[in-house]
């Protein structure tokens, strides 16, 4: 059953004893981020404001996540298709290019209906669908598909919720881990000679991979990459960036972690709060001579 705010509820009321009754509503989607930020569109040809929200009419389309009714558990997968101009931004960067970066990892996303009772005066909303981006399917020069899930998709996470592994099951810099991000990042500037998947700094070290950087400055403004490989005067980027870097623009990078007890002890002192558990053994299968006594004594009853 969907809920709806009263004024919502009397004016759709009234207005059933009238035959043919002109009915106003548009689409309205709203993005959360994992950062926060939040992105909101419409399919109306001027903005909505609405729910402490203002819908942006003059950017991102999005066609998709149809209204559905069952009954069960079962999640509901939709593949939804965005159009994205070049200038449209998240954070500075080209929208497409934010979601081939990852910003839309594990963001959330709803369509509700807005109803008014004229164009410049909305009425309420009903929520139609929410659910979680699950994968990016395809990103081309100005759209991309998306499978989106129901909240119900978190009924699929595996059981027990802790797993007895050799690596730490904390994400560096969460809460669990107890880092502060800042604490192991520095400031620098990009060398001469660097491309879009390398940067040269003198300063770049082993430590910094597996890590991020994030620019300030210069085209790539807002970039967040990950770290593939660092050495003595050089990062390697695991994908490349949306522009050519110039000599000088700046940016911070942050150390990675490989989640072992050597790392999170040697590198920052963090062992206290390391989560993995290299000491239990691995499962194996017993043969040999055991086995084979085990199975007889089993079969004989002795």
């Amino acid at each position: 059953m969907k809920s709806a705010p009263a004024a919502l509820i009397s004016y759709l009321n009234a207005l059933r004893p009238t035959s043919d009754a002109p009915l106003l509503t548009a689409e309205c989607f709203t993005i959360w981020l994992s950062t926060g930020t939040v992105l909101t569109y419409t399919d109306l040809d001027r903005p909505v404001a609405i729910n402490g929200f203002t819908y942006l009419a003059n950017s991102v389309l999005i066609s998709g996540l149809k209204y559905r009714a069952s009954c069960g558990v079962n999640v509901d997968s939709q593949q939804v298709t965005l159009f994205a101009r070049a200038t449209d931004t998240i954070g500075g960067i080209p929208f497409l290019q934010a979601m081939q970066q990852g910003l839309l990892d594990c963001a959330e996303i709803q369509r509700e209906k807005v109803f008014f009772s004229d164009w410049n005066t909305p009425i309420g909303s009903v929520i139609l669908f929410k659910g979680r981006v699950a994968q990016i399917d395809s990103i081309g020069r100005s759209s991309a598909q998306i499978t989106v899930a129901s909240d119900l998709v978190l009924l699929d996470i595996d059981m027990p919720r802790n797993v007895y592994q050799a690596d730490c099951q904390h994400v560096l810099y969460d809460a669990q881990c107890g880092l502060a991000a800042g604490t192991y990042s520095t400031a620098g500037a990009v060398g001469a000679g660097s491309t879009q998947t390398m940067i040269a700094w003198s300063a770049a070290t082993a430590a910094y991979q597996q890590g991020t950087i994030a620019f300030t400055s210069g085209a790539n403004t807002g970039a967040d990459v990950t770290i593939k490989a660092a050495s003595n005067g050089s990062l390697i980027l695991s994908y490349p960036l949306p522009y050519p870097p110039a000599t000088g623009d700046t940016f911070v990078a942050t150390y990675g972690c490989d989640r072992t007890m050597n790392t999170c002890k040697s590198r920052f002192n963090n062992l206290g709060k390391f989560r993995g558990f290299p000491f239990v053994p691995p499962p194996q299968i017993m043969t040999g001579p055991l086995s084979s006594v085990t199975s007889r004594g089993a079969k004989g009853g002795k």
